[in-house]
């Protein structure tokens, strides 16, 4: 569910629309060939035996019962779940059934970090933690890919969105009011 052209503002362009990093599909795939693997072990163990096709049956029903949570739920999680950075905003869209999403206006944008594990490290991804202006927690973006890149282009993004001014005007862009 990213964003689509209906969705932006006039004058608003996509920058950036990423999906979570493929390390969270690892998990999953283990589980499927693990799952397989039973199936085929108990199709083999059983072949000689009379009952060896309901045992087989059984055996890939109760396969089939742990893939749903095991393996089809994180997969549609991981497809489902986009970050998209604009000119004007970082937007987080997530969900199965009911789709989820917070933006943040890059002008009330006051703080930008990135968390980066041993594994995180290793795959080139990370968690990046962006901080803003208002009451809300900041919002937390995990397993984005090419972190550090991603921190660069919302660091372009939010200083070419300043005008250069510290006039407390928000946003940065809008005309000096009158006192």
């Amino acid at each position: 569910m990213a964003l689509k052209d209906k969705h932006l503002a006039d004058g608003e362009e996509i920058r950036l629309d990423l999906r979570t990093h493929w390390k969270a599909l690892v998990g999953p795939l283990l589980i499927l060939v693990l799952l397989v693997a039973f199936v085929a072990a108990a199709a083999v163990l059983t072949r000689d035996s009379d009952q060896g096709t309901w045992i087989v049956l059984a055996v890939a029903v109760v396969a089939l019962a742990l893939a749903v949570p095991g393996v089809l739920v994180p997969a549609w999680r991981w497809n489902s779940t986009r970050y998209v950075f604009t000119n004007r905003r970082v937007s987080n869209r997530y969900g199965l059934l009911t789709k989820r999403g917070r933006d943040i206006p890059l002008y009330r944008i006051n703080d930008v970090a990135i968390e980066k594990g041993l594994l995180d490290r290793m795959l080139g991804c990370g968690t990046l933690v962006i901080s803003d202006a208002t009451d809300k927690a900041g919002m937390e973006l995990h397993d984005v890919p090419r972190v550090e890149e991603v921190q660069v282009e919302l660091q372009n993004l939010l200083f070419a969105a300043d005008d250069g001014s510290d006039d407390g005007e928000w946003p940065p862009t809008e005309p000096r009011r009158r006192r």
